[in-house]
């Protein structure tokens, strides 16, 4: 069932980045993502409270306050960042370039999570980069 859950996921993020990139035509890149964060905000709350979870905050251990705190930031940072650059250059490319977080996840995941290193994964990731590289060095109209 993950997988139904990580391509929802994917395509949602494809529609973030199109229709983001629609609505910076006259918007700083930073107002239009605190504009999305209050939305964020309030359907990921409203998730929890549907879900009758709010009170499971209370166990959450301290460890897993500051990763997830910690992430929390560099979500932030990251969506800035993405924001930013799509105010300035093609959806399409600034899409791919953000995407090679993918290959810095696994080799992440590889040194602190003790994830298994496999040769489907070294060649996939090897070829996302490769194609992030073509991508960056064509020629863009934008």
């Amino acid at each position: 069932m993950w997988i139904v859950w990580a391509a929802l996921a994917a395509i949602s993020a494809a529609l973030v980045i199109v229709l983001t990139k629609a609505g910076l035509k006259n918007v700083d890149s930073s107002l239009a993502f605190a504009i999305q964060a209050v939305l964020i905000l309030l359907i990921t709350w409203a998730v929890v409270f549907y879900q009758g979870n709010f009170s499971d905050w209370k166990g959450i251990e301290k460890n897993a306050w500051i990763f997830l705190l910690s992430a929390g930031v560099f979500t932030s940072l990251s969506t800035l960042f993405s924001y930013k650059a799509l105010s300035m250059g093609p959806a399409s490319y600034v899409a791919t370039i953000e995407r090679t977080s993918l290959v810095i996840a696994i080799v992440l995941s590889i040194i602190f999570l003790k994830e298994k290193i496999t040769w489907q994964l070294v060649v996939g990731g090897t070829v996302m980069i490769a194609g992030a590289v073509l991508i960056a060095l064509s020629d863009s109209s934008e």
